[in-house]
C-alpha cells in the first residue's frame, strides 16, 4: 500500500535535508540516511556537479554564472532551455533547493525582473539565501513552503519553472493548480521532470527511497496531462528525452530504471 501523503512529504525533506547538512556528492536519483548522503549513480561518482549538469543540458558558460555552492548536482534537465526568460518577468520556481536555476534566472530576467525559489526543506532554504548574498545577486527571493500551497500571490508570476521536484509531490493537481493560480494571464509552465513510461510495480510504489529517488512517484504523460488541463492550462506540450536514458540507467544500477521513466519537458500556458 502507498504510504500516506505526510509520510511521503517527510521523507522527501529528510532526504534533501541531508543532501545540504552532509554536503556529500549526491544527486536526484540518490537518497541518503541520518548517517551519511550517498550516490546511486555509479557512472557518475567521480564527475563533478558542473559536469552532471552538462548532461542535463547546461552550458558550462551557464555554470560559471552561479555561486559556489548553488549547484548540488540536482535535477534531471533544464528548464531553462524551455522558459524563453525575458528581462524583467517574475519567475518562480518549485523546490529551488540551494538556488541553482534560480540564480540562471535572476541573470537572464535583469535586476528589474524577480525570481522566487520555494522550498519546504529549511536548510536548503538558508543555503539558497547564503549562496544569493555571496553571490550580491539583488532580485532573488527564497520562501519556505509547500509547492502545493505556494507562498505566492494570484496572478503575480510570468512563468513557472521547476527541475526535477514534481514527481516528488503526493498531492500533483494541486501543485499544478497552484501553478496555475499564481500565473499572470498568459503565464507560462516550463518543468523538466521524471515520467513514467507505464504502471509503475507496487513494490516501487511502497519504496520510500525510489519515492525520493525521483522514480517510483512519476505519472505518465497521460496523467500529466489530464491534470494540466484540470487545473486549466492550455498549449499543453510534454515531450520526452530519449538522451536522458543515458543517465537515469545509472540512478539505481539495480534496476532497468529505463523501463519505468524518462524525463521530459512539460510546457503550458494559463
Amino acid at each position: 500500500m502507498k504510504p500516506d501523503s505526510n509520510k511521503i512529504r517527510e521523507e522527501v525533506r529528510k532526504n534533501y535535508r541531508n543532501i545540504v547538512v552532509k554536503s556529500k556528492f549526491t544527486s536526484c536519483c540518490c537518497t541518503t540516511t541520518e548517517e551519511t548522503a550517498t550516490s546511486c549513480c555509479n557512472d557518475y561518482k567521480n564527475l563533478t556537479f558542473d559536469e552532471i549538469s552538462t548532461k542535463l543540458g547546461y552550458s558550462f558558460k551557464e555554470l560559471k554564472t552561479v555561486p559556489d555552492g548553488a549547484n548540488l548536482g540536482l535535477g534531471c534537465g533544464n528548464p531553462q532551455a524551455i522558459a524563453q526568460l525575458k528581462k524583467g518577468e517574475i519567475v518562480v520556481d518549485l523546490g529551488s533547493g540551494a538556488g541553482f536555476d534560480i540564480f540562471l534566472a535572476a541573470k537572464k530576467i535583469g535586476e528589474k525582473g524577480l525570481a522566487i525559489g520555494v522550498d519546504m526543506t529549511h536548510e536548503m532554504i538558508a543555503k539558497a539565501r547564503e549562496n544569493a548574498e555571496k553571490g550580491n545577486f539583488n532580485n532573488v527571493e527564497f520562501r519556505l513552503g509547500e509547492i502545493e500551497n505556494l507562498p505566492v500571490a494570484d496572478n503575480f508570476a510570468d512563468v513557472v519553472i521547476s527541475n526535477c521536484v514534481i514527481n516528488l509531490s503526493p498531492e500533483k493537481q494541486k501543485v499544478f493548480n497552484e501553478s496555475y493560480r499564481i500565473l499572470k494571464p498568459g503565464g507560462r509552465l516550463a518543468i523538466s521532470d521524471v515520467i513514467a513510461l507505464g504502471k509503475m510495480p507496487e513494490y516501487a510504489k511502497e519504496d520510500m527511497e525510489l519515492y525520493s529517488g525521483c522514480i517510483s512517484g512519476a505519472s505518465t504523460k497521460a496523467e500529466n496531462e489530464e491534470m494540466l488541463k484540470k487545473a486549466g492550462f492550455k498549449q499543453i506540450k510534454i515531450t520526452p528525452k530519449n538522451e536522458s536514458k543515458e543517465f537515469i540507467k545509472d540512478w539505481n544500477p539495480e534496476i532497468n530504471l529505463n523501463d519505468f521513466v524518462i524525463s521530459a519537458t512539460i510546457e503550458a500556458v494559463k
